[in-house]
């Protein structure tokens, strides 16, 4: 294990043998940290915190700390989980979920593997975040927010509260996300519009042409036509290949409260 001689680690921290911690960050009290994982300098890790294996803390990112949700609890400490093999740049944050009372213990703010989160982004209270995440500098999520696997956020986005962001998704940057992204789209603007299948992102996650063919085709319904959204998910039943992704895309819609971007 690495400590720098200016970091402070508190003694009942659990840390991986080979955990790096660099100059002058500080690990709290109820922090797990997995092997390989790297600490940057002026890092704060602090709440009920659970740290993966190979990840990588920039300078001066704060992860697992005090929720900024009004309603949070004096001396309450939130959790948050982080999975593996993430990248967290210069000064984004991650705060813990929000616990107003003892009963809010089963809350959590979670991140999966592999994710890439630029500078200065923030990912707020009770977010749950699959894997292969990218989110480009100053992208803030507001609190319980759900993002579904690969999906990228473009610099300068804005996600409202309770909003899901479902799988393959493309928001394009300097976006006010406000309804729920449907999976597989590119939507971008202030409010956010739907502009058409995310092509590049399938090709990169191997869709092939006819997967591409039957999201391009529901795109076509969903968006293109003059039917309502329960009209273009009967329509979509109707006309498009019984498949994964079109399974996907109908239940995403089903069961959308906000209801979706289009």
């Amino acid at each position: 294990m690495s400590i720098h001689a200016t970091a402070i680690v508190h003694p009942n921290a659990q840390l991986a043998d080979d955990v790096e911690v660099q100059a002058y960050s500080i690990i709290g009290e109820h922090v797990t940290i997995g092997a390989g994982t790297v600490i940057g300098p002026h890092c704060v890790i602090e709440g009920r915190t659970v740290i993966g294996e190979n990840n990588h803390f920039y300078s001066g990112a704060q992860i697992g700390v005090l929720s900024q949700d009004l309603k949070h609890g004096d001396g309450l400490v939130g959790r948050t989980i982080i999975g593996d093999g993430n990248v967290f740049r210069e000064h984004s944050s991650v705060s813990a979920s929000t616990m107003s009372s003892e009963e809010d213990e089963h809350r959590t703010t979670t991140i999966g593997d592999d994710g890439l989160y630029m500078t200065c982004t923030h990912v707020a209270h009770d977010c749950h975040l699959g894997n292969g995440v990218i989110m480009a500098n100053c992208v803030c999520l507001s609190g319980h927010v759900d993002v579904e696997d690969n999906v990228t956020l473009g610099g300068l986005s804005g996600v409202h509260q309770d909003t899901i962001l479902g799988t393959m998704a493309f928001v394009g940057g300097m976006s006010r996300v406000t309804k729920d992204v449907p999976p597989y789209m590119i939507v971008e603007g202030s409010p956010a519009r739907c502009i058409g299948p995310n092509s590049v992102g399938l090709q990169r996650n191997e869709f092939d042409a006819e997967a591409r063919g039957r999201i391009k085709k529901m795109y076509k319904i969903m968006y293109r036509s003059k039917l309502n959204t329960t009209q273009a998910i009967h329509e979509i039943e109707n006309s498009v290949k019984d498949s994964e992704e079109r399974t996907t895309f109908v239940e995403f819609v089903r069961r959308s409260v906000r209801g979706i971007i289009k």
